[in-house]
């Protein structure tokens, strides 16, 4: 008997010493063990950017998409010649790193972060899951990150969730509730958070609008009656500053080593047939000086036909976007007011639309540097550019997509929302003519989440390209 007890004692000890060391083995040694809220907000506000901002989900994807630019070689993702890996960023960082160090600062003590950082992690988890439903549909939200196999949520489902998130943070951010540093957006700004707080979900508000009215009316008329306001000038816009390498923007460490994008001839074709100033901003003249005007690559070229066009003879897109410390721009003040143009428009809110669409028009101007009073009325007073009562989402709808230009995910998604301008596929597309409407989940789904991933494509549709999002009627 005593020699049984023995063996188990020494048994168990075993068992100890083994999980002791599987412990320690599984350990990450260059991961803290006790992360602080301002270095995860730091990181988190970093890793937004880049993922916005970046090669995979903008410039070699949805900017491509929306024909913003343009691939002159390596044309694939312009043909729309891509596979469900194609699109693994977005989702793979959205949930893994964003979703999750977002989380761990909603779930610290009151000790170890104060409610402002909470409303600000609740504000860009918001974001992260709009961006997220935006470009998939239904998509890991309830369950995200509670599970290795988390149920999706229908869109619907989502966009109201976000409403009632982004309400919560509402409540958590107070200047009184206490400081907050490692904030490279806001530099601690509460005030600016709460607007842009307000601001996302008058955003949303318009995401529903074709689909649910009366909740996005309610949701309209929430967001800009709330005390905390709504992005109120250029200097308010939510963006992320880059300085120098490593620290730089995407798009200039890009072209850095590669010449395989320019500015899209339909962008620029719009432009000038609208004497539009922006045009030497969003474009650099050609390096062949014999060219002498800006000349935008086709989009959906076969790589032979794209090479043709001649690398010297297109415009890249303009320095303004291409330098270390070009901005990312998120959330701007022009999106801001022509959100408010087309609320007041479909009759969600007072206010006179054709005003805040002209107001749109030149914060977007003031923008990219165009502050010349009468450059602007000019442009304005143009019967290209006024406002349409009649069809205010041509009117609305063309001018966002040229006041988002560069900012490929929220572009697509407004492009598809409110139809317009009316683009064309390319002549070597492999839609049979048509445009992608959403993005491939990707293809880890099937294989690690496969019951809730074939549960989504029943309720929302197949997996393709082509298959429309709930938002997106027409």
């Amino acid at each position: 008997m005593l020699k049984k007890l023995s063996y188990t004692i020494l048994f168990a000890l075993t068992l100890s010493s083994c999980s002791d060391t599987l412990d320690d083995i599984n350990k990450n040694p260059n991961a803290t063990e006790t992360p602080l809220a301002p270095y995860l907000l730091t990181g988190t506000l970093k890793q937004s950017a880049d993922l916005y901002w970046g090669d995979a989900n903008n410039f070699n994807s949805t900017l491509l998409f929306v024909q913003h630019w343009a691939k002159i070689q390596y044309t694939e993702p312009d043909r729309y010649d891509v596979s469900n890996a194609s699109f693994t960023t977005l989702w793979d960082k959205g949930y893994s790193t964003l979703i999750t160090d977002l989380n761990t600062i909603i779930k610290f003590p009151d000790a170890q972060a104060n409610s402002n950082y909470k409303g600000i992690a609740l504000t860009l988890r918001s974001w992260t899951f709009l961006l997220l439903t935006d470009a998939y549909g239904s998509i890991p939200y309830k369950e995200a990150g509670q599970n290795v196999t988390p149920a999706y949520n229908t869109q619907k489902e989502v966009y109201t969730g976000l409403l009632d998130d982004l309400k919560q943070a509402q409540s958590l951010l107070n200047p009184a509730n206490g400081s907050v540093t490692g904030d490279l957006a806001y530099k601690g700004d509460i005030l600016k958070w709460k607007k842009l707080v307000n601001s996302l979900r008058l955003r949303i508000a318009l995401r529903i609008s074709d689909k649910e009215p009366g909740l996005a009316k309610q949701a309209a008329i929430d967001a800009t009656s709330d005390a905390g306001g709504l992005i109120g000038s250029n200097s308010e816009t939510f963006q992320f500053v880059y300085t120098s390498s490593p620290q730089q923007n995407p798009a200039s460490a890009w072209f850095e080593t590669r010449d395989d994008f320019r500015i899209s001839k339909t962008m620029v074709d719009q432009l000038y047939a609208l004497s539009d100033p922006r045009l030497p901003v969003f474009a650099q003249l050609p390096s062949d000086a014999s060219v002498g005007k800006y000349v935008g690559g086709a989009n959906g070229l076969s790589n032979s036909d794209a090479n043709s066009q001649g690398f010297a003879k297109t415009s890249k897109p303009g320095t303004y976007f291409l330098t270390s410390a070009s901005p990312a721009v998120i959330a701007s003040y022009s999106e801001t007011l022509f959100n408010l143009a087309e609320a007041a428009a479909r009759g969600y809110i007072s206010g006179d639309a054709e005003q805040y669409y002209k107001n749109a028009i030149t914060a977007s101007l003031n923008q990219f540097g165009i502050t010349n009073a009468t450059t602007i009325s000019t442009y304005l007073d143009q019967a290209s550019v006024k406002y349409d009562a009649s069809n205010y989402a041509k009117s609305i709808g063309t001018q966002k997509w040229i006041s988002f230009f560069g900012q490929g995910l929220d572009a697509f998604t407004e492009w598809r929302r409110l139809d317009y301008p009316v683009l064309a596929a390319g002549p070597a597309t492999v839609l049979d003519g048509k445009i992608p409407s959403r993005l491939f989940y990707p293809g880890t789904e099937q294989s690690l989440n496969g019951a809730s991933y074939q549960a989504a494509v029943a309720e929302q549709g197949k997996d393709l390209l082509t298959t429309k999002l709930w938002f997106d009627v027409k």
